[in-house]
């Protein structure tokens, strides 16, 4: 048998919530378990879509910086934008994208600091570039909520 990890947190959230709390007469009970029943629903959908999320992520960072390496000045800067534009993943494992996805967004802060702090032409693009990357990041690690009722 393999478990689908997914279905199997979904199962438990719906037992927790709608036969297991209805029947706890403590209040301080029930919301305890409305609550972890809510953060199973929400790891179940963390778990589906992890690695899709992180590999997307680094591959879209790693694309901006290859962007950048041609922009900007700072040699110092641009050397570790090359240098980090040509990495790949070298794992589907969550624990190593996340190291990796780690790395990559201080880089990220690092390249930020310098397009605010930037005079140059190209800054004020790069900078609505790196927003815009920011902002699908948001959007793509928006946890559900689930419909009840």
């Amino acid at each position: 048998m393999k478990p689908d990890v997914p279905v199997v947190m979904r199962g438990l959230f719906g037992t927790m919530l709608t036969e297991i709390a209805p029947n706890l007469t403590a209040e301080y009970s029930a919301g305890s378990i409305g609550i972890m029943s809510m953060m199973i629903f929400m790891t179940a959908e963390e778990y589906d879509r992890a690695a899709d999320i992180r590999a997307a992520e680094n591959a879209e960072m790693r694309a901006l910086f290859a962007e950048a390496a041609g922009l900007v000045d700072d040699a110092g800067l641009k050397a570790k934008l090359a240098e980090a534009a040509k990495g790949r993943d070298g794992s589907l494992r969550v624990s190593a994208l996340d190291k990796e996805n780690s790395a990559l967004a201080a880089l990220l802060i690092e390249l930020h600091v310098h397009a605010e702090e930037s005079t140059a032409p190209h800054a004020a693009g790069l900078e609505a570039r790196i927003w815009d990357y920011l902002l699908a990041s948001v959007e793509r690690r928006k946890l559900p909520f689930p419909a009840l009722g």
